[in-house]
C-alpha cells in the first residue's frame, strides 16, 4: 500500500512491446541495462520482463544494484558494469556476479588479493574514446587476461561505451568501433560476447563485430536519438490535488512570494516536490489536469506544490506529471537537460504500481520497505 496521492505506474506490456520491436530493428541478442533501479522504473520487475522477453543477462552499474536484484529473488546472470573493491570480490563470487575488469591495476590487485577466481566470470573493458574506465591498447588487455586466467578466472566477455552515440555526427562512434576492431583483432581471441552498442547506438548504426546489444532507456520507451522504431514510455507519474483554495488578485503563492496573482483565480495543491524528484526547475512548466495544460506557480516546495487551475476543482482531482499527454521528452527538454535524469531523479518516496495484462501485478513502497 501507499498512503500518500503520488505514485507512478509501471507498464510491463510496453515494455514487452517496445522489446519486441528493438529486437526485430538489431537482429541480435540484448543485454537489459538496469542501472540506478532500472533507471528508477523498479530493477526486478524490469528485470524479470525482459528475460522472459529473452535478454541474455541484465546489467547493473555496481554491486549494491546487483545484491538488490539477488535479494529480491532474481536469479539470472547479473554483470556488473562498474567498479567493485578488490576486497569485496568474494562476496560477489557467492551471488554469482559477473564482474567487468576496468583497467590492468584493478586486474594486478584482483589477482594479488585472490589467487583463485574460478568461481567468477568477468568481462573485459575497453576505453576507445570516452575516457572514463577500461584499458586503451591490447598490450593492456593481454596482461589483464593472463592475470585473471592465471587465477583461473573466465573470461566471457568484451565491449566498449560510445561518447556520442545520440549525436547527429556519429563520426566520434565510427571511430571508436573502428579502435574496438583493431583491438579485436590485436587481442586474436574468441569471447562468448562481444558488446558495444547501448541503445542510441543499437538504433542508428550497425555493427557486424558486436554480437549482443545493452539496452536501457530504449527498452523503457524513450529513444536517445530520432528514429522509426516504435518506442512507447513504460512509466507515467501521477498525483491528485490535496487542497484546492481561492486566491485573490494581488496575493502571492509560495516560498520567496514568486508568484502573484494576476486576478482572482484557484490554486490547487499537490503532494509532491523536490524530495521526490520535481525539481524546482519545474516552477512555470505545466501539468495536466482534466486534459487541460496548467502552470506550476510559486517555488517547488519539498513535499509539495501548487498548481494554477483553470476553474474550480474538487480535491482528489487526479494530475499527470509525466504521462501520454505530457511526455518526459517534453519534460527534459524545458528544464535543458535528458529523460535519463528526469527518471532517475524520481525518488524512492514515490510508490511503483506495476501494471502488466492490463491489471495491477504489486505495488513497491521503498520508504515501507513493502512490496505487493
Amino acid at each position: 500500500m501507499y498512503y500518500r496521492d503520488t505514485w507512478a505506474e509501471i507498464d510491463l506490456d510496453v515494455i514487452r512491446s517496445n522489446l519486441t520491436a528493438l529486437k526485430k530493428h538489431t537482429n541480435k541478442p540484448f543485454f537489459a541495462v538496469l542501472k540506478a533501479n532500472a533507471y528508477g522504473h523498479g530493477d526486478y520487475w524490469v528485470a524479470k520482463t525482459a528475460m522472459e522477453c529473452g535478454a541474455a543477462l541484465v546489467a547493473v552499474a555496481h554491486l549494491d544494484e546487483a545484491l538488490a536484484l539477488r535479494r529480491q529473488g532474481f536469479y539470472d546472470e547479473i554483470l556488473l558494469l562498474g567498479h567493485i573493491r578488490e576486497c569485496d570480490i568474494p562476496l560477489a563470487a557467492a551471488h554469482r556476479i559477473t564482474l567487468t575488469v576496468i583497467s590492468l591495476d584493478w586486474a594486478k590487485k584482483a589477482a594479488a588479493l585472490h589467487q583463485d577466481l574460478s568461481k567468477l566470470h568477468f568481462h573485459l573493458k575497453v576505453d576507445t574514446g570516452m575516457n572514463r574506465i577500461g584499458m586503451k591498447t591490447s598490450e593492456e588487455l593481454k596482461e589483464a587476461i593472463a592475470l585473471i586466467e592465471q587465477a583461473h578466472g573466465k573470461i566471457d566477455g568484451i565491449f566498449t561505451h560510445y561518447a556520442c552515440a545520440d549525436c547527429e555526427d556519429l563520426s566520434h562512434a565510427k571511430k571508436q568501433l573502428a579502435r574496438f576492431n583493431q583491438i579485436l583483432d590485436e587481442l586474436n581471441r574468441d569471447f562468448k560476447w562481444i558488446h558495444c552498442e547501448n541503445s542510441a547506438a543499437a538504433l542508428c548504426f550497425e555493427d557486424d563485430r558486436s554480437n549482443a546489444s545493452r539496452l536501457g532507456i530504449a527498452m523503457l520507451g524513450v529513444s536517445p536519438i530520432k528514429t522509426e522504431v516504435e518506442l512507447k514510455p513504460a512509466l507515467s507519474l501521477y498525483s491528485r490535488l490535496t487542497c484546492v483554495k481561492k486566491v485573490c488578485k494581488g496575493e502571492t503563492v509560495g516560498y520567496g512570494a514568486t508568484y502573484t496573482a494576476p486576478q482572482d483565480c484557484y490554486v490547487g495543491t499537490m503532494a509532491i516536490g523536490y524530495a521526490d524528484g520535481l525539481i524546482r526547475a519545474n516552477q512555470g512548466r505545466h501539468v495536466v489536469i482534466n486534459g487541460i495544460e496548467a502552470e506550476l506557480i510559486g517555488r517547488i516546495c519539498m513535499d509539495q506544490c501548487m498548481i494554477l487551475l483553470p476553474y474550480e476543482m474538487e480535491v482528489g482531482t487526479k494530475v499527470e506529471i509525466i504521462s501520454s499527454q505530457m511526455s518526459v521528452e517534453r519534460m527534459a527538454e524545458e528544464l535543458h537537460t535528458i529523460p535519463y535524469e528526469i527518471y532517475c531523479l524520481l525518488s524512492d518516496r514515490i510508490p511503483r504500481v506495476i501494471l502488466s495484462n492490463h491489471q495491477q501485478v504489486a505495488i513497491i513502497n521503498n520508504r515501507l520497505h513493502e512490496f505487493y
